[in-house]
């Protein structure tokens, strides 16, 4: 009678243990669903070299800039070249905090002050897919910087006036649509950090989010507020931004082409759509003088 007992209370306490231990593990990414993070965060443009036999995510990608020239590191999971020893935290304080494994900063080029906003469960989405590309032994390249430029410890003063690290907040009293585009443009998209002009720290302009101004060499980029995206339909705005002609026929520049075959062509119908209507939804700003 005592044996008859103990196993079902046995069996209980298995049971017990297991539903404790399933509620306070880790939960697992979707590396499916983060390949189309990916394309949607459009990875792939800074953190693959440009030569035509370029491996995908293996870094060595130029941006040239007033500070100097920074380079995309290589993400891909070789444990000398790439992040392949990373933790799935390393990952997140990367992107939501702009901090390497070391605790050292990033420098904002990398556009963590967007990336900060990506949700948790995408972060997990992102990292399981990272983890699914072939390891390559590519090194990064080294940053070219102006003097005290390349001093990491200078752009903890840089966090203090520009960036707010924390998860994508909805704004109140819009639409679920418009919800999802707004995290589509300002987190994976991370759209303002070449559609906001920028001062001479190289910090956004606040008050001028998403109303175009110039690129560091020089090149126009778009007001995405309804001040010019006014004289486009919805259906104009989706063609552009998937096939990439504008309605007048012309071709986008080198630099949103890029974006536009890696990144809004590989939206699902829905996304496009939210982003559209968010973009819509934004207060009109006149081109900058």
């Amino acid at each position: 009678m005592a044996r008859s007992v103990r196993y079902p209370l046995e069996s209980a306490a298995l049971a017990l243990l297991l539903g404790v231990w399933t509620a306070t593990a880790p939960a697992q990414g979707d590396a499916k669903r983060g390949e189309y993070l990916v394309r949607a965060g459009g990875c792939l443009g800074c953190h693959t070299g440009e030569k035509e036999d370029a491996v995908p995510f293996a870094g060595g990608r130029a941006l040239k800039t007033p500070f100097g020239t920074f380079f995309g590191p290589n993400i891909t999971p070789h444990p000398q070249a790439g992040i392949g020893r990373w933790s799935e935290a390393d990952f997140v304080r990367a992107m939501r905090h702009g901090a390497r494994p070391d605790g050292a900063n990033y420098f904002p080029a990398f556009p963590y002050p967007s990336f900060t906003k990506i949700s948790d469960g995408d972060l997990r989405d992102l990292w399981a897919y990272l983890r699914t590309l072939p390891p390559s032994s590519q090194p990064s390249r080294e940053h070219d910087l102006w003097f005290f430029f390349g001093w990491r410890f200078l752009v903890t003063v840089w966090k203090w006036f520009f960036f707010t690290p924390g998860p994508f907040v909805n704004p109140q009293g819009v639409s679920a649509i418009v919800n999802r585009g707004a995290y589509l443009v300002q987190a994976l998209g991370h759209c303002g950090e070449c559609h906001t002009p920028r001062n001479f720290l190289g910090g956004p302009k606040r008050g001028r989010f998403l109303a175009g101004g110039k690129l560091p060499d020089g090149e126009d980029v778009s007001n995405l507020t309804p001040a010019q995206l006014k004289k486009w339909s919805d259906s104009e705005l989706a063609d552009f931004l998937t096939i990439g002609t504008t309605p007048d026929g012309d071709v986008p520049s080198e630099s949103m082409g890029e974006v536009i075959r890696n990144t809004t062509s590989q939206l699902t119908p829905q996304d496009l759509a939210a982003l559209i209507a968010y973009l819509r939804s934004l207060p009109p700003l006149p081109d900058e003088k």
